[in-house]
């Protein structure tokens, strides 16, 4: 099979049409979280849910989790030894371009106990870092 190089095409594309497609486009990027949970005298067991969400403060969107690290998906539990620092990471699907402050949200029904943080403001990596006990 043989490779040829073209110059551009070009397309027309109207104005309206091209001005819909740029207010749809969203970032395909990840944002990724870093966690550090200090677990208590007793230790504990942590796990995360496979509905755990970003939510965008000023639109209707929702960023999934894409792919976690060191952290037991639900039903599974990660053992956490009594009186240390276990990190974890967790992927999810990116923002839109416009978002400026959004929540992580774990939704499940572990009744007061699921991971939330409010109120994050978005940085230009989209790689944030907490600190959980």
């Amino acid at each position: 099979m043989s490779v040829v190089v073209i110059d551009k095409p070009k397309v027309n594309i109207s104005q309206e049409i091209r001005d819909q497609l740029l207010t749809q486009t969203e970032e395909q990027g990840q944002v990724i979280l870093h966690f550090l949970y200090r677990s208590g005298l007793y230790g504990s067991r942590i796990r995360i849910w496979p509905t755990t969400y970003l939510y965008d403060q000023h639109s209707s969107h929702r960023s999934e989790l894409v792919h976690r690290e060191q952290i037991s998906l639900y039903p599974d539990w990660t053992d956490v030894m009594p009186m240390t620092d276990f990190y974890f990471t967790l992927i999810m699907s990116g923002l839109p371009k416009s978002c400026t402050v959004f929540d992580f949200k774990e939704e499940c029904n572990n009744q007061g106990n699921e991971f939330k943080v409010d109120n994050i403001i978005r940085n230009q990596s989209d790689v944030y870092y907490f600190q959980m006990s």
